[in-house]
């Protein structure tokens, strides 16, 4: 089992760059700490949120605290999927022959911002599906290896439809986790524009790099995970389910699909993040709990009903959790 004094460095690392982030961004802790949380799980983010809240700045800024590779990519209507990927291009060698050379496109970075993800075709947007899925492009019978790590945050307007493309429901589930951004609070605003107003520059300090990042993410691979901790993780995703039998009389009522078995991966692997940012080798079921909503939002679907109540994934989700209760560990 791994000891305490192994446990520190890392803690003090993964704070160290919370601290950092924290010269830029103005609270939204919970944002902050899901990003990261994605990061180290090896999985990807989706941010819902109004203009002007700060996804942008986040993931530029994150990429600035650890040393990596950073490219943004500004999704359109008429963007397309070599826009994305790259492509094949023609060029003249010192003898005069014609050769192919794959030209790279933005993907190939450690952090990649699909800015208004749902504002690109379906065709473009699919794109990013072997990407994600295998960290891999492909260009004719070529395959090219993105750079480990390697993490996408996608972001999306909710209050302006006009013009964009829902993201597919495949698409949807290989986000790890889909975090809503919320406005800030008096106190927050009113310290966005003191730092607006100020004359003095924030020096940003890169405090990891590539391999640090890397290792950071085998050390959370170390956490331990108690039997009865995984068995509430998967009666979690079990519950949102409506034709099982452990399925949550809200989810009958309210669900028509529920989440994958991808969920009930991504509570664990996100929980052991959690678990390591605040010190500790083990897995709680405190800590699923905290990231469950995030983790399952995207993943369930909602029926007529749930639409005519006026219920959202949220409120559905928050009753089948507090309904859920985890067997007590066996001594």
């Amino acid at each position: 089992m791994p000891t305490e004094t192994a446990l520190n460095p890392a803690v003090v690392k993964l704070n160290q760059v919370r601290d950092e982030i924290g010269k830029i961004i103005v609270g939204q802790q919970d944002v902050v700490d899901g990003v990261l949380i994605c990061l180290l799980s090896g999985g990807h983010v989706l941010l819902e949120g109004v203009p002007g809240l700060g996804k942008t700045t986040l993931l530029r800024t994150l990429a600035r605290a650890l040393s990596l590779h950073y490219s943004r990519i500004q999704f359109t209507p008429d963007l397309m999927p070599a826009d994305i990927v790259g492509s094949m291009v023609v060029e003249t060698d010192d003898h005069g022959h014609k050769v192919l050379r794959f030209q790279a496109g933005p993907i190939f970075a450690n952090l990649v911002l699909a800015d208004e993800i749902n504002r690109a075709t379906p065709k473009t947007q699919s794109a990013l599906l072997e990407a994600m899925q295998e960290q891999t492009v492909t260009s004719g019978t070529t395959t090219h290896e993105l750079p480990p790590p390697f993490m996408v945050m996608a972001t999306q307007n909710p209050i302006e439809m006009e013009g964009t493309y829902p993201l597919p429901e495949a698409q949807l589930d290989r986000f790890l986790m889909k975090i809503v951004v919320a406005y800030p609070t008096r106190a927050e605003l009113a310290r966005i524009v003191e730092r607006t107003i100020s004359r003095e520059a924030v020096q940003l300090n890169a405090v990891l790099g590539v391999e640090e990042v890397l290792d950071l993410r085998r050390e959370c691979g170390k956490v331990l995970i108690a039997p009865h901790v995984q068995d509430y993780a998967v009666q979690l995703v079990m519950a949102t389910q409506p034709e099982t039998a452990d399925a949550h009389p809200e989810a009958k009522k309210y669900i028509r699909y529920g989440a994958s078995p991808r969920g009930a991966q991504a509570l664990v692997e996100c929980g052991r993040v959690l678990a390591l940012m605040k010190g500790r080798y083990h897995l709680s079921v405190e800590d699923v709990r905290q990231l469950a909503v995030s983790i399952l939002r995207h993943r369930v679907i909602l029926n007529f009903d749930a639409h005519a109540d006026n219920k959202s994934a949220d409120a559905i989700l928050k009753t089948i959790i507090d309904g859920v209760t985890a067997q007590a560990p066996k001594a």
